[in-house]
C-alpha cells in the first residue's frame, strides 16, 4: 500500500464536551461499535475503558486524557477522550494541539453549556475541524432543535443538521439520514437495523429539512452554490464534498444527533468521522523553528522525523510518554533528539495504547498516536526529532494556576518522598505547580482549582501511601495600577572599591487598557542618551520587579512602562548596573503609584429546582456574586453568576444542603476583577 493511501485511511479525533454531556459513554459505544471491546463499558457501573484510574471511577468524572485505538470500515481511529470539568482544561489543551479534528458532544436537554464553550473556544485557537453529536435524544425534554439552535447562538459556526429523530424522549427509536433519505433505526438491544425507507408520517419533514440543508450549504459553498442555481437542488456527492470542505474551513459544524447510553446512533457517528473529519494528509504541514528559521515537515514517513510530546505518565514500572507523530518514522532503539531540552534520548519501546493496555509496534510513522518507553527527561511538550534535522514545535501552552494549597507529610521522615511525589506529579501534569514559600518555607501545590488540587493529594496518598496534611486553599491574586505616575527619576550608583555601577532612568508608569495584557515596555529616549543594549537591560529589570507589588507581594500585571530619558556614565555604566536601576526604579515606582488589588473571578452556572432559587440568589449574594442572568429549563432554573474564586470554595457542600442536594454548578474562570477595599488576603 502507498504511503499516501496509509494516512488516508487514519483519523486523529478527540472526544470533548461539558461535564456529564456523555463524552466517555460516546466513547465506549465506538469502541463498542468498531468491535475494540465486546461488552459496554458503563460510567456509574466503573467499568468503562478510558476511565480506568481509581478516581475517575470512584468520582464518575473524566480526569485524564486517555488515548485508544480502534478501526472502522477500513479506517484507523486515534482517539482521545477528554476531561470536561474546567479544571482539568490543561489536558484538553494538550490533546487539541495533536488532534486533526473532534467530536463535540451536547446534552439535548441542555445544549451548549459553559465548559462546552471554552472546549470549543480551546479549539477554535488550534483550528481543530469538529462535527457535533446531540446525546442523550432519549432524555424528558431532549429537543435537537433547541440544541442546535444554541450552537448557532454561543458558538456562532453555521450549524448544519443531517439528521431528523425519528420518535421522541423514551420513544426515540432512531434517525432519519437526510443525506441518504434512509430511516436508520436501533432496537431495544441497541443493534442496528437495517436501513429502511423514511416513515411515511416522517417523509415530508424530511424532504423539508433536506431542501434547508442543500439551502444553507449553497450559501456558504461556491461550487454547491453553481450546482444548486444550475438545477435548483445539491446531489448528494455534491452535499457530501462541501459538508466535508466547510468542516475544515470552520465555516460550519455538521451535527448529527442519538442516544449513546441505548446504543443508538453511533454507527452513523463514525461514518461522519470519516466523510467529514481530515486525515493527517488533509491537514496543513506542521510548523517549527531552527536556529530562527521557520521550517515545515509534511505528513510524509520518509521525512525527517518530527514528534511533539503532549502527555507523560510516570508509572512505577516506567514512563510512558504519550506522542504525536507529525512526519519521519520512529523505530524500537532509535536516538531521538529533543529539542525542547537539547538533549539526545532513546526508544525502548513504541506501544499502541488502548487506555491502559498497551500493544508493541515495530515502529510508528507520521500521523500515529503512540506511547514510548525508554525517554528520561522529555516533558511534556517537548519536541522530538532527527538528531541529523533538528526541529522545535511549538509547544501547548499551559495555563497559570489561580488555587493553592499548603502541603506537608505527617510524619517528617516522609518529606523527602513527598517531594519526589510532588516531582512526579508536576512532570505529569505541567498546570501543576510545586514551590516552596521564602516566609513561611511551607511547599506550596498549586492547580487550576479545588477539585484539581484534590485529585492531585489524593493520587499522593493512593499511589505512593503517604499521608498528607493539606491547608486551607488560597487563591491567587494580582496587582495593577490604578493610576500611574510620570517621570520617576531612578539612580543607580555604588562603589565599592573596584569597578563601580552607574545607571540613570526616568519611567512614565501608567495602566492598560486590559489588565490580562499583562505588561508592556517601551522606550522614547532619544539622541542615545540609553543605549538600545542598556535599553533591553532596563526592561529585563522591569519584568524582575512584577514579580513582587507593594500590594502584599503578588505579581504585578497590566501596567506599560515607558523609559523616557536617563544617562550613562563612560566606565562605570554596564548592564548590570542598568537591569538592577530597571528593578529597583519600577518597584519604587509603583509604591508611588494608586495600585488596585485583583482577584480571580469566575462565571457560576447552578442548576436548581425552582422552589430553591430564592435561597441559592441569596447565598450567591453573600459570596459577592454578580447575577448575569436566569432562565427556566425542563422544570428546573438555571443561574448564572460571576463569583469571586475564593469565595465558592466549600459552595458545593452549601448548594447540596440548600437544595435537598437537588442542585448542581459548573465554574468557568474569566479572568481577574478589581477586589473591593474590605477583602483581605487570605
Amino acid at each position: 500500500m502507498r504511503t499516501t493511501d496509509t494516512l488516508a485511511v487514519v483519523r486523529n479525533l478527540g472526544i470533548l464536551a461539558h461535564v456529564d454531556a456523555g463524552k466517555t459513554t460516546v466513547t465506549e459505544r465506538i469502541l463498542y461499535a468498531t468491535g475494540t471491546t465486546h461488552k459496554r463499558g458503563e460510567v456509574h457501573d466503573g467499568t468503562t475503558v478510558t476511565d480506568f484510574d481509581p478516581q475517575e471511577r470512584d468520582r464518575g468524572i473524566t480526569i485524564f486524557s486517555a488515548a485508544v485505538t480502534c478501526s472502522w470500515d477500513g479506517h484507523r481511529i486515534n482517539l482521545i477522550d477528554t476531561p470536561g470539568h474546567v479544571d482539568f482544561a490543561d489536558e484538553v489543551e494538550r490533546s487539541l494541539r495533536v488532534l486533526d479534528g473532534a467530536v463535540a458532544v451536547f446534552d439535548a436537554v441542555a445544549g451548549v453549556e459553559p465548559q462546552s464553550e471554552s472546549v470549543w473556544r480551546q479549539a477554535d485557537r488550534h483550528g481543530v475541524p469538529r462535527i457535533a453529536f446531540v446525546n442523550k435524544m432519549d432524555r424528558a425534554g431532549a429537543d435537537l432543535d433547541a440544541a442546535v439552535a444554541s450552537v448557532r447562538e454561543r458558538l456562532h459556526p453555521a450549524p448544519l443538521a443531517v439528521q431528523l429523530p425519528i420518535g421522541a424522549e423514551d420513544a426515540f427509536t432512531g434517525v432519519v439520514d437526510l443525506l441518504g433519505m434512509r430511516a436508520l433505526t436501533w432496537g431495544d438491544d441497541g443493534e442496528a437495523r437495517d436501513p429502511a425507507p423514511v416513515p411515511e408520517g416522517l417523509r415530508e419533514e424530511a424532504l423539508r429539512r433536506r431542501r434547508l440543508l442543500e439551502e444553507a450549504v449553497a450559501e456558504l459553498h461556491p461550487a454547491a452554490l453553481e450546482e444548486f442555481c444550475d438545477t435548483g437542488a445539491l446531489r448528494t456527492g455534491t452535499l457530501t464534498a462541501a459538508l466535508r470542505d466547510l468542516t475544515a474551513r470552520g465555516d460550519a459544524v455538521v451535527v448529527l444527533c442519538g442516544s449513546a447510553y441505548r446504543n443508538r446512533g453511533i454507527e452513523p457517528l463514525l461514518d461522519a468521522v470519516l466523510a467529514y473529519l481530515p486525515s493527517p494528509l488533509d491537514v496543513p504541514p506542521v510548523r517549527g523553528t531552527h536556529d530562527g528559521a521557520e521550517q515545515e515537515r509534511t505528513a510524509d514517513p520518509a521525512a525527517p522525523l518530527a514528534a511533539l510530546a503532549f502527555k507523560v505518565n510516570a508509572t512505577a514500572t516506567g514512563r510512558l510518554t504519550y506522542l504525536r507523530v507529525y512526519s519521519g518514522t520512529i523505530e524500537q532503539g532509535d536516538t531521538v533528539w529533543d529539542a525542547t531540552a537539547g538533549r539526545a534520548e532513546r526508544v525502548g519501546r513504541i506501544l499502541r495504547v488502548t487506555a491502559d493496555r498497551h500493544a508493541r509496534l515495530d515502529r510508528a510513522v507520521a500521523g500515529d498516536i503512540v506511547a514510548v518507553v525508554g525517554l528520561k527527561g522529555a516533558r511534556a511538550g517537548a519536541t522530538l526529532c532527527a538528531p541529523d534535522a533538528p526541529l522545535l514545535l511549538e509547544p501547548p501552552g499551559t495555563a497559570e494556576p489561580v488555587v493553592s494549597v499548603a502541603v506537608e507529610a505527617s510524619r517528617g521522615t516522609d518529606t523527602g518522598r513527598l517531594a519526589s511525589a510532588l516531582a512526579r506529579l508536576a512532570e505529569e501534569d505541567p498546570s501543576l505547580v510545586v514551590r516552596t514559600d521564602t516566609e513561611t518555607g511551607q511547599t506550596v501545590l498549586s492547580g487550576m482549582g479545588e477539585l484539581h488540587l484534590e485529585v492531585a493529594v489524593e493520587r499522593i496518598r493512593r499511589d505512593h501511601g503517604l499521608g498528607v496534611n493539606v491547608g486551607r486553599p488560597r487563591v491567587s491574586y494580582r496587582e495593577a495600577v490604578g493610576r500611574g505616575v510620570s517621570g520617576f527619576v531612578h539612580r543607580h550608583v555604588k562603589q565599592d572599591g573596584g569597578a563601580g555601577q552607574f545607571a540613570h532612568v526616568v519611567l512614565d508608569v501608567e495602566p492598560l487598557d486590559d489588565p490580562e495584557r499583562g505588561f508592556e515596555f517601551r522606550s522614547t529616549v532619544v539622541g542615545g542618551r540609553v543605549p538600545q543594549e542598556y535599553v533591553r537591560a532596563v526592561e529585563a529589570g522591569c519584568r524582575d520587579a512584577l514579580a513582587e507589588g507593594p500590594l502584599g507581594g503578588h505579581s504585578v500585571t497590566g501596567l506599560r512602562v515607558t523609559l523616557t530619558d536617563g544617562s550613562t556614565h563612560v566606565k562605570d555604566s554596564s548592564d548590570t548596573a542598568f537591569r538592577t536601576a530597571g528593578r529597583f526604579g519600577l518597584r519604587d515606582a509603583l509604591r508611588a503609584c494608586a495600585m488596585v488589588l485583583l482577584e480571580p473571578v469566575a462565571e457560576v452556572t447552578v442548576t436548581v429546582p425552582q422552589e430553591a432559587v430564592g435561597s441559592v440568589l441569596g447565598d450567591l449574594a453573600a459570596r459577592r456574586g454578580r447575577v448575569s442572568g436566569s432562565v427556566a429549563r425542563a422544570g428546573a432554573s438555571v443561574v448564572t453568576a460571576t463569583v469571586p474564586l475564593a469565595e465558592l470554595f466549600g459552595y458545593a457542600t452549601r448548594l447540596r444542603s440548600r437544595t435537598q442536594g437537588r442542585g448542581t454548578f459548573t465554574t468557568r474562570p474569566t479572568g481577574y476583577a478589581p477586589a473591593p477595599a474590605e477583602v483581605t488576603v487570605r
